[in-house]
């Protein structure tokens, strides 16, 4: 290890322990400096590998997960999150409304530091010197600025701030950009591989917070035999190699592939490692981005455990707006270009990503607050700007056209008591028979290929009336405008789906209540003018204002308007009948919910980034509704054409008054009636609705 790294090490965590007895600084910022320096020593001892316990603070070494019992491996990991918790929350440095009351002008600069000198817990347990002494280093002086005579202004502090952004953003970046493609970054799967899963301890070695749900999940899979282990996750992993054949994509090629995974799934997880490696295939397995340039918003794309509030998460997601200018988008840009260019070889031979996703918590609804970091109007076209251009910029190292996905989800036990019948549940339409959905499928698909418009129409309060249009098939025999969705990339099975042309594609979607990564929408509405959105409101404050900010903030993403990315109907009435017989349609993630009536998403289409790459039916028929108005525009503009976001918006059955098609000639075909399939030949989708209301 590098002696000078040490050195600083060895010297910043000396002097952060030295602050929690000093009282250098003033009231009141004394008192967030010495509760922040506390934290971090807690984080030091973890990285030292030597913890105190209890109030004797008897030392403990911590070397493997047999070294602590399960309760104290329980009380460590509540110390280290306690604050942020919804409990502690309203006294928490983390809140930006408390520190912003507490600190003054410096509250908004001083709650983003906090945030990220939380990162200390992930780089303390990963045993990362460099991230933790730089965090060390930036504390102190922060301090040391407050230790002066003279109080720093505030733009000084925010300098300071910003300066550890800028000098360290190619460090941070280039880290990231090597864990998300190079299977010897091995911490978590090491862990998952090495360790006894029946010894529920080791959860608590990858430092994320760990509940019930973790713990629950974990108890659970252990209960289930090898063979049914395998079985879920041969579910996944040959989803995932169905994607690269229908695709025809070429899996030889690759050598790695990302799993991404909620903690308490290990065993599967293991079971799914084995099975990649058969075909060719080594995990790379990273955590959520932990500095604040590797986080984008509330999205956490890697491994993770249980948000420990989310509430912190959401006041935090736009922090960057502390140190976004123009600036700092080129300096990001060049770093990202720099670390791909210099992990090319890794990156040339990634597969892409198998998402493990979970669902089943409380579902959360935010509260926004103005003392919350908030981009301007300014940073919003700026942060637009660097989303597109890293896309485009992953996307030549990582070929759109050469990668593939899956994607499955399971509940946790905070769904409900009767936890193992509903995972039970998920488990068997996770397993439908894909063939009966395929052929049922293909008679929506033939009917919709004979017709240039669809109607979509709610009932009840449901006031959705939507018309969308078709791309034009020039040869019916060898073309569809559909893809028959079956169980490979997109599981479970039940769905049909195309990318409309935005001309001509008018009218409002209404959901009366739905939720979207995590956050509830209610009475959301969203009109469309030619395939793109031109007015939206929602029912979830108490002003129209804040209604528009939060749909601009969450389904927007700060873009002025979005288009229709896609137009899919959902076949999966299992899905909709489980979640109707356990009550947990509200916590279904969209990845089942989208299975379960018609669905639109707004964004990018499903094909972004590979469009020109032909994709065919099981009936060999080539998929051509590839492209839109906006995406055609990569041919011109590559900026103009993707927002890097897709958000799939679904009308539950019990709210959908139709679905019809016009033909050439004028007549109409209803597809679905008052939520029944009324097409012939499909239905036997009814049977599970029909079985419900008996």
């Amino acid at each position: 290890m590098d002696e000078l790294l040490m050195e600083r090490y060895a010297l910043a965590k000396e002097r952060v322990c030295e602050i929690k007895e000093e009282k250098a600084v003033q009231m009141p910022y004394l008192d967030f400096f010495q509760k922040t320096a506390a934290f971090l020593e807690k984080n030091v001892e973890i990285m030292d590998g030597v913890v105190f316990l209890g109030e004797a603070r008897e030392p403990r070494k911590l070397a493997d997960a047999a070294d602590l019992s399960i309760d104290e491996w329980k009380e460590l990991n509540r110390d280290l999150y306690a604050d942020i918790l919804p409990e502690n929350y309203r006294n928490s440095y983390g809140n930006p409304v408390y520190a912003c009351e507490k600190l003054g002008e410096y509250g908004k600069d001083l709650t983003f530091l906090y945030a990220e000198l939380r990162g200390a817990v992930v780089f303390a347990h990963e045993k990362r010197m460099w991230d933790m002494t730089v965090l060390l280093e930036l504390f102190l002086e922060v301090y040391g600025a407050f230790s002066q005579e003279e109080l720093p202004t505030e733009a000084e502090l925010k300098g300071i701030l910003c300066s550890y952004i800028n000098d360290y953003c190619q460090d941070m970046i280039e880290e990231r950009t090597r864990a998300s493609v190079d299977p010897q970054v091995d911490f978590a799967a090491r862990i998952i591989m090495d360790s006894d899963l029946t010894d529920l301890r080791y959860l608590y070695q990858f430092g994320e917070y760990i509940t019930e749900n973790e713990l629950g999940a974990a108890r659970f899979l252990n209960g289930l035999s090898q063979e049914e282990i395998d079985a879920c996750a041969r579910t996944y992993t040959e989803g995932y190699r169905m994607g690269f054949v229908n695709g025809r994509k070429d899996l030889s090629k690759k050598k790695t592939v990302n799993i991404r995974y909620n903690l308490g799934f290990e065993r599967m997880v293991k079971a799914a490692i084995l099975q990649f490696e058969e075909m060719g295939l080594k995990p790379v397995i990273f955590r959520y981005g932990a500095h604040a340039v590797n986080r984008r918003g509330m999205l956490r794309i890697g491994y993770t455990g249980a948000v420990a509030n989310p509430q912190f998460d959401y006041d935090h997601r736009q922090d960057s707006a502390l140190y976004m200018d123009a600036d700092f988008v080129q300096r990001r840009l060049r770093a990202l270009q720099t670390s791909y260019e210099k992990y090319k070889e890794l990156a040339a031979v990634h597969a892409g990503p198998a998402c493990i996703d979970v669902f089943g918590e409380a579902p959360f609804s935010p509260v926004s607050v103005k003392e919350a970091w908030e981009y301007s109007e300014a940073q919003q076209k700026l942060e637009i700007e660097m989303s597109n251009e890293a896309g485009q910029i992953t996307n030549r190292y990582i070929r759109g056209d050469e990668r593939s996905f899956t994607i499955i989800a399971y509940p946790v036990p905070e769904i409900g008591g009767n936890y193992e019948e509903i995972f039970r549940e998920i488990v068997k339409i996770n397993t439908l028979d894909y063939q009966l959905y395929q052929k049922i499928q293909q008679t929506i698909i033939d009917t919709l290929d004979t017709c240039e418009w669809v109607a979509v129409k709610g009932k009840g309060n449901n006031e959705t009336n939507l018309k969308i249009h078709l791309h034009t098939l020039s040869d019916p025999k060898k073309e569809s405008n559909f893809e028959n969705c079956v169980a490979d990339v997109n599981i479970p099975v039940g769905e049909v789906f195309t990318s409309p042309v935005l001309a001509g594609t008018n009218g409002l979607l209404h959901v009366s209540k739905v939720y979207l990564e995590g956050l509830q929408f209610v009475d959301l509405k969203l009109e469309f003018k030619d395939g793109k959105i031109a007015s939206y409101s929602c029912g979830n404050f108490e002003t129209e204002e804040e209604n528009k900010k939060y749909i601009e903030d969450n389904i927007l993403f700060h873009h002025p308007t979005l288009p229709m990315g896609e137009f899919a109907i959902g076949t999966n009435t299992t899905a909709y009948v489980a979640a109707e017989k356990y009550g947990i349609a509200d916590k279904l993630p969209i990845l089942i919910a989208e299975k379960m009536g018609p669905h639109f998403a707004v964004g990018d289409t499903c094909y972004s980034w590979s469009e020109d790459t032909p994709v065919f039916n099981p009936d060999g028929k080539e998929i051509i509704a590839r492209d839109n108005e906006v995406s055609i525009l990569r041919k011109e503009d590559v900026s103009k054409a993707y927002f890097g976001c897709h958000t799939d918006i679904t009308i539950p059955y019990d709210e959908l008054g139709a679905i019809l098609v016009e033909t050439e000639d004028g007549r109409e075909i209803s597809l679905i009636q008052d939520g029944r399939f009324v097409l012939a030949g499909t239905e036997e989708l009814n049977k599970e609705l029909d079985a419900l209301e008996k």
